[in-house]
């Protein structure tokens, strides 16, 4: 069993699918049925939606399709769809034990399909919450974490990022952070851009320090 590692950053910011949310059979659900009305290989179109936004994931598999149309369509199901939504273990405690003005989530999703998943995952919602319709650029793009931390008031050096898809990790490289890749949507292997890996959220411990920066993330496992 390897060492713990500390971290210490002034807030956290969560990816929300894959990470706080389980929310992988609703989402390939989604795509799949997508893909055969129109005629597409779900595998392919599985294989670049994770971790991405809706309008940047049809233009690359569908560009014949008026993208507006399909993500309106897309969210329309989504945003009313729980089936196959659960909260991860331990992630309604850990996002309680945090002073809301030290943590944000940013997600690929839209807003109605975030706030949906985080209410029925009884997670607290967020003070700073990033969706997919209020950015002009998803990730790999940092724009979504760098506005977060610009929400929170927080230098992006300060800022810890944990995700558990290569574009989000990506994103938060570009944009001068740190990371934490969760495994899971993807095997540890595809995560090797992200400063740490773990095997699952429960790995994580985060604390308060009592000085600057004000939180302790302790990496290791129980």
């Amino acid at each position: 069993m390897a060492d713990s590692v500390d971290l210490r950053c002034a807030a956290v910011l969560f990816d929300l699918d894959g990470v706080l949310v389980d929310s992988a059979a609703c989402v390939e659900k989604s795509w799949r049925d997508w893909s055969l009305e129109h005629g597409l290989d779900p595998e392919r179109v599985l294989a670049v939606a994770h971790g991405r936004r809706t309008a940047e994931t049809i233009p690359d598999v569908a560009p014949h399709l008026n993208v507006a149309e399909e993500v309106a369509a897309l969210a329309a199901i989504e945003s009313v769809t729980t089936e196959g939504v659960f909260e991860v273990p331990g992630a309604r405690e850990l996002l309680a034990s945090l002073p809301l003005n030290a943590w944000a989530i940013v997600t690929s999703g839209v807003r109605s399909v975030a706030t949906l998943r985080i209410r029925h995952a009884n997670l607290p919602m967020p003070l700073v919450l990033v969706c997919a319709d209020e950015i002009a650029r998803g990730k790999p793009d940092p724009e979504g974490y760098l506005t977060a931390a610009r929400r929170l008031g927080v230098d992006p050096a300060m800022c810890v990022v944990v995700e558990d898809t290569p574009p989000g990790l990506e994103a938060a490289r570009a944009g001068c952070m740190r990371s934490i890749g969760v495994s899971g949507t993807y095997a540890s292997s595809a995560l090797s851009m992200a400063n740490h890996v773990v095997s699952r959220l429960g790995e994580l411990r985060i604390t308060r320090a009592g000085c600057w920066p004000p939180l302790r993330i302790t990496i290791g496992r129980d």
